[in-house]
């Protein structure tokens, strides 16, 4: 005797070896032997042998009609028996009793299971909405198989093109635009951004890296809602000072300004001026909820994407012409020793009188005319040379903290290498569109009004963190333990020294229209200069704030990633300089086996013909082929340029972390076809020295 059961969905048939009440050992046709419960045994039969049923029955299956036995099924529920004595006759055969069945199984849409071998048929309603679906799903993977087919022909489908970004780094898996690009994919036996490149879906590589980056951090666009700038409630004395601030041309958000009095005294105040949001922004409010959102103004060649919007930023920036509130630090030297004598922070508006601009008078405010007042203000803007005996007193000052830190340090800070400008002429109000000319040109490291600066800030940063320590209030600290290799500058709540600058604390506090952990600490310190030792019960964030702790980490992952679109942007634009001035060989440094840094462009490579060179050599590169999709290009030693005695041993690590341009990682995959959507992962790809 012959037995047809089921087993996990599938139909099987055997001979019978032995049978009980429950169950059956059964034999099947390859010789596995198998127990088969009774309640899944649907037919029993002597005549044909298993294999030939099962071979008549899906025959004859294909041959059903769905439709016709639907209508032929009884409302009530049914045996595939009955149906088969319905559909073909009352002495169906046992052929089509297994057929019926087959089709019954593979029909749940006409048919619903009830049990072994027992059916309901579907209602009317439920039997078109599920046939239209079925059309439906149909059209869509027609619809696929032929973008997948244009994909592989060399063309993109336009609806692939508006999602293109969306499918490259956060595609929906379950998405047909998705499906199409990996069958084509897998079809082709081509990677996925490959594909795209050649079926031109790719128009623009400055926009695929920009599209990407808002994919990723700006989803819902970099436009702000209506949100007005809250005016300054509080009365502020106005201070008797002509201050003045030192920025780029293309700066607006102006946070700092600097001021000096009492020259010729015998006692010289200076003041650093900070802008003050954090006296009409309030921590919770809706601008404050913005901020915190974005928590830093993102920079690129051309363009930016500003933490506040414009109007909020022109509101509290430090503009020419203005009297403007400013949270002050105010420290008085001996203008001889220049040993600090006292130090105070006020809550004030503060004149300024001249935005100077860096661009317009690095080459004119050079050391000499600093040093020397007999020189002549030959090209010098009248609106510097006013300011010539402070600009001079205060690069006599900057140099003197540079010193002291150094002693901290333990070794001097490095300006060997030079930090670079790029501009990007015709760039519109949305950024570029990546075919402008790019120009990059040179800013040393350490020029006098950037020395300045820097030290000014410093000093503003370490003196008031220190300052909330000494009155018991939080702020978010940047420290290092060390200048050894693999010390990392760490954020935290709580004051320590930062190594690499030299300073006992380091609190982020001069660029609150730019940066949140600087808006954050200007509430703190604006609390104490109101409260003084009573400010800890009375500042936004309390000792041990777990939102303290909050706005640290998001800070640091944004903070992080912006730098990388910055870097990567910096790259772009370098590579597209080569391009347009037609550079196919650079002078270079070898810094590590098998990378060199570009002497005159910011550009790290890897490079071939390094292996027995020391680090420092110098050398002449020959240039691979351009890729501004990935970013990469690589170069090959044709020359030294010094000779194996003058080169230096070593040239010194400024511990900053660099890494070359690789693949751009892609979220299509092509081997995975789970309905998780799958997140992009950053490009591995960005250098900027």
């Amino acid at each position: 005797m012959f037995v047809l059961f089921e087993e996990a969905g599938k139909f099987l048939a055997g001979r019978v070896l032995s049978e009980t009440d429950s169950s059956a050992q059964v034999e099947l046709e390859s010789g596995k032997r198998v127990k088969v419960k009774a309640a899944n045994v649907l037919l029993k039969f002597d005549q044909p042998q298993p294999p030939e049923l099962l071979r008549e029955a899906q025959a004859l299956a294909a041959t059903i009609e769905l439709d016709l036995a639907w209508e032929f099924a009884p409302d009530e529920e049914f045996g595939f028996a009955d149906l088969a004595r319905e559909y073909f006759s009352a002495q169906a055969t046992l052929g089509q009793q297994a057929a019926a069945l087959l089709r019954l199984f593979e029909a749940p849409h006409y048919f619903r299971r009830a049990g072994k071998g027992r059916f309901r048929k579907a209602s009317a309603e439920v039997l078109q909405l599920a046939l239209a679906g079925i059309e439906k799903k149909k059209q869509l993977q027609a619809q696929i198989a032929g973008w997948a087919a244009e994909l592989a022909g060399g063309s993109c489908p336009p609806a692939i093109r508006e999602q293109l970004y969306k499918i490259l780094f956060k595609p929906d898996k379950n998405a047909p635009e998705y499906k199409a690009v990996v069958e084509a994919s897998r079809s082709t036996h081509t990677a996925p951004l490959e594909l795209l490149q050649k079926a031109g879906a790719i128009t623009s590589s400055y926009q695929f890296h920009w599209k990407r980056f808002l994919l990723e951090y700006f989803p819902k666009g970099t436009g702000f809602p209506p949100l007005p700038a809250p005016p300054i409630k509080e009365e502020l004395p106005l201070a008797a000072v002509q201050a003045f601030s030192i920025d780029d041309s293309s700066t607006t958000e102006i946070d700092d300004a600097l001021s000096v009095q009492g020259l010729g005294t015998g006692t010289v105040t200076v003041g650093v001026h900070i802008a003050a949001p954090g006296l009409a922004i309030q921590a919770g409010a809706p601008l404050d909820q913005l901020a915190r959102q974005r928590l830093s103004t993102v920079y690129m060649p051309g363009h930016k994407i500003t933490m506040l919007p414009d109007d909020v930023v022109q509101a509290y920036t430090l503009l020419e012409g203005r009297d403007c509130p400013a949270v002050s630090l105010y420290v008085q030297y001996d203008e001889a020793s220049l040993v600090v004598k006292a130090s105070e922070t006020r809550l004030e508006r503060v004149p300024i009188a001249a935005n100077l601009r860096h661009d317009q008078l690095d080459a004119h405010l050079t050391e000499a005319w600093l040093e020397d007042a007999s020189l002549p203000d030959d090209g010098v803007p009248p609106a510097a040379a006013s300011f010539r005996a402070e600009l001079s007193f205060l690069f006599r000052l900057a140099r003197d903290l540079k010193a002291q830190r150094e002693v901290i340090r333990g070794k001097p800070e490095n300006f060997n290498r030079p930090d670079y400008n790029f501009r990007v002429p015709g760039a519109g109000e949305h950024g570029p569109e990546g075919d402008e000319t790019v120009e990059i040109t040179v800013r040393r490291r350490g020029a006098p009004l950037d020395l300045i600066v820097s030290e000014a800030m410093i000093l503003a940063n370490s003196t008031w963190g220190l300052w909330l320590a000494e009155n018991g209030v939080p702020g978010i600290y940047r420290s290092q333990a060390s200048l050894a290799p693999g010390v990392k500058v760490r954020m935290g709540t709580k004051v320590a020294p930062h190594a690499g600058i030299g300073v006992k604390a380091y609190a982020w506090s001069t660029s609150p229209l730019r940066r949140y952990t600087d808006l954050v600490n200007q509430w703190q310190i604006i609390a104490v200069a109101r409260h003084g030792r009573t400010a800890a019960l009375a500042a936004p964030f309390k000792p041990k704030d777990a939102e303290l702790f909050s706005v640290i980490s998001a800070f640091d992952a944004a903070y992080s990633a912006y730098n990388a679109n910055q870097a990567g942007m910096e790259r772009y634009w370098t590579l597209k300089y080569l391009q347009q001035q037609g550079v196919r060989e650079l002078d270079a440094t070898v810094f590590k086996e098998g990378l060199a840094r570009a002497d005159t462009l910011p550009l790290v490579l890897p490079v071939l013909g390094t292996s027995d060179l020391p680090r420092g050599a110098r050398v002449r590169l020959k240039l691979g082929e351009i890729d501004l999709i990935t970013l990469d290009v690589s170069g090959s030693v044709i020359q030294r340029l010094d000779t194996e005695s003058s080169a230096p041993a070593s040239v010194e690590d400024d511990s900053e972390e660099e890494t070359v341009a690789g693949p751009i990682a892609i979220a299509v995959d092509v081997t995975d076809t789970s309905d998780a959507e799958a997140n992009a992962a950053p490009a591995g790809a960005v250098v900027t020295p």
